[in-house]
């Protein structure tokens, strides 16, 4: 099906649904919630019922975004219509949908994307979800207010980490504008979702770079679930070190293993341009961009991190001859 006839046909559903479920992913970063509220405040203001949930909740760095306090855990009741965004494949939305069977509409960027829904709108050449709803609101005849606006531009800055990875194309920016004539204001939506940080979250980051290590072009670190309740953070997340990881000179793959309350360790892969980790994060049940993947992998924090860092270092390092015996602690 052609692009512009998906998009006719979703624009189609929104407007004969009264009752609307809008999710997106565990672990929510700003394109997430970004598209999640920007999507369903533009639903709302055409009258309709929009219930938007993320398993998670919001992250305490994005809940200055309006609409922010209506996101639930997990929905409740019968809709007519389930959306789902910023999300590569089902099981990553955690199990709010289990009773609900396939989704109606999947609507994503990740090169990895399962085409899990009924109708999956997918664009590999965009820089962010929100850039795609940015894309097709008017023929959504959905309304582009300042909520929304600002919505959608979080996603696009931190999706972009302010506009500095190698997909931000003049169309980017052009959006960008159009969002900033809407209401949203880019200086003060930079330093919230990329810039400005928590005490707490600072000292979780001290962990991590106290254990940085190293082989050939590959650097990678590890949280602990002590290091999280050292420092008092209480996300499940890394605080964004991995973003921080890349701008060290020599790398060109980077890692951060996160343990999780669960006994699952969350892995995240960075990639400077030219190297495609998101094969590799589908090897381990994951996916996402060639530059930007992850994944949870269930085990303990040193056998998940021995195995991933024996293939990462099998596929990418540039020294060949490299020698595991203890490189692993």
């Amino acid at each position: 099906m052609g692009q512009s006839k998906l998009v006719k046909q979703i624009g189609e559903l929104f407007n004969s649904a009264g009752r609307i479920l809008i999710i997106t992913h565990i672990r929510p970063d700003g394109d997430a919630v970004g598209s999640l509220l920007g999507l369903g405040l533009a639903l709302q203001e055409t009258g309709k019922q929009v219930e938007m949930v993320i398993s998670d909740g919001v992250p305490q760095s994005l809940r200055h975004l309006t609409g922010s306090e209506l996101v639930k855990n997990s929905p409740s009741g019968n809709f007519d219509l389930i959306v789902v965004v910023d999300c590569s494949d089902l099981p990553r939305t955690g199990k709010a949908l289990l009773d609900y069977g396939v989704p109606d509409i999947n609507i994503d960027h990740h090169a990895t994307n399962q085409l899990f829904a009924r109708l999956n709108l997918i664009d590999l050449d965009v820089a962010s979800t929100t850039q795609i709803l940015a894309s097709h609101l008017k023929a959504w005849r959905l309304p582009l207010t300042k909520a929304v606006a600002e919505a959608l531009l979080t996603g696009l800055i931190t999706d972009t980490i302010g506009f500095r990875t190698a997909n931000v194309t003049p169309q980017v920016m052009r959006i960008a504008a159009r969002l900033m004539e809407a209401g949203g204001n880019l200086s003060e939506l930079y330093l919230k979702g990329l810039v400005n940080r928590s005490y707490e979250a600072l000292r979780f980051w001290g962990a991590g770079l106290s254990k940085l290590e190293k082989q050939g072009s590959i650097i990678w670190t590890t949280l602990t679930m002590a290091d999280r309740q050292t420092a008092g953070y209480g996300g499940r997340d890394d605080a964004d070190l991995i973003n921080l990881l890349t701008t060290i000179n020599d790398g060109r793959v980077f890692i951060v293993f996160v343990e999780q309350p669960n006994g699952n360790v969350k892995v995240s892969w960075r990639a400077q341009p030219g190297v495609d980790i998101s094969q590799l994060a589908m090897e381990f049940g994951g996916g996402g961009h060639p530059a930007a993947s992850g994944a949870e992998i269930v085990g303990n924090l040193a056998d998940v991190r021995a195995s991933v860092l024996e293939r990462t270092i099998q596929l990418f390092s540039n020294n060949h001859q490299h020698k595991l015996d203890g490189l692993i602690k």
